[in-house]
């Protein structure tokens, strides 16, 4: 199947987020093309190996496209804001991924005092690596001139409100975003520019969608990644639990007894007439087979809708009206 992006962080199909980055930091650490200089070539190898994994499953829009169709699916992929004349996925440069995921220096540099080699210490004073001796370049934490690497800020996350027809049916949504840059003689500028995000059917709360280096840019620092997070408005009919879609429906106590008709128009336009021939007691709830959400994973599949049925008694009853209702249910 091509390479096994698990395979090679050495986590499940259903690792999490936590899971990914105790498996990267553990194996990043390990396979540093520095920390092995006797076999550089095969760790660089691996360290780009475990950068990519990292970056493919970290990412839950990457990641499912891989679960469903491998890194052949990735290769198809356009990149994101792009109008699709391109495709490809590009991996990021491991070391970048390395110097945001550590900070740009995850050693501190300490000047040699009386009887004391040069060292790098970890922010924790002692963590991850302890004390190398100096001169090893731990890292590439500093270039060859002594100047620190530039920084890689945290990601810049904004909301992107969705209503449940957009996550049914998806969308695209042009996003138009204004950022700050550096121009050529090194001044800050602002520059304005149209994003594309195309919002796939099944979309759940939470759902990232990342655009590489369209934060703002600072003096010595490289740019910020921008993430935009789904987030899911309110609907007036139905509530989203998982791949299900749930409504309330209120009848009558004839009509719970009798038998009704539940009429309802679907988040993509269509108009349902579902019979109801149970006798509905308080609390009652009908599962409608594949007329719920989307599943991203299963394409051509859907949840369920559930009607969840509350029963209106009636506030008093006339004396022919309780003795008819007696008869009719033997009473």
């Amino acid at each position: 199947m091509g390479v096994d992006y698990y395979e090679i962080l050495k986590v499940d199909k259903n690792a999490t987020d936590d899971d990914l980055k105790k498996a990267y930091r553990k194996l990043a650490m390990k396979w540093h093309p520095d920390k092995n200089p006797t076999d550089k070539k095969e760790a660089e190898a691996k360290f780009k190996q475990i950068s990519e994994a990292y970056e493919v499953l970290n990412d839950p829009q990457k990641r499912m496209i891989y679960d469903q169709d491998g890194e052949e699916g990735l290769k198809d992929m356009p990149p994101p804001g792009s109008s699709g004349n391109s495709s490809g996925f590009n991996p990021r440069s491991a070391e970048d991924i390395f110097a945001e995921f550590f900070g740009s220096s995850p050693f501190e540099f300490s000047s040699p005092g009386p009887g004391r080699s040069m060292r790098f210490q970890s922010d924790g004073g002692g963590g991850m690596f302890g004390g190398f001796t100096g001169g090893e370049n731990i890292f590439r934490s500093y270039s060859e001139g002594g100047s620190p690497v530039p920084r890689k800020p945290p990601p810049i996350e904004s909301k992107l409100p969705c209503c449940l027809a957009e996550l049914y049916s998806g969308s695209t949504r042009k996003m138009k975003i204004s950022r700050t840059v550096m121009d050529a003689n090194g001044r800050q500028t602002t520059e304005t520019e149209i994003l594309t995000i195309e919002v796939k059917p099944g979309w759940k709360k939470g759902t990232k969608i990342t655009f590489p280096d369209k934060g703002n840019e600072q003096p010595n620092q490289l740019p910020a990644d921008l993430v935009f997070v789904i987030d899911e408005k309110a609907h007036d009919v139905f509530q989203r639990d998982g791949n299900d879609l749930i409504m309330n429906h209120r009848v009558t106590l004839a009509e719970a007894i009798g038998g009704t008709t539940v009429n309802l128009t679907t988040l993509d336009g269509r108009d349902l007439s579902i019979p109801v021939t149970d006798i509905v007691s308080p609390g009652y709830e009908l599962a409608v087979a594949r007329e719920g959400m989307p599943i991203v994973k299963e394409p051509g599949n859907r949840g369920d809708l559930r009607i969840k049925f509350e029963v209106k008694f009636p506030n008093q009853l006339t004396e022919e009206q309780r003795a008819g209702l007696k008869r009719a249910l033997g009473g």
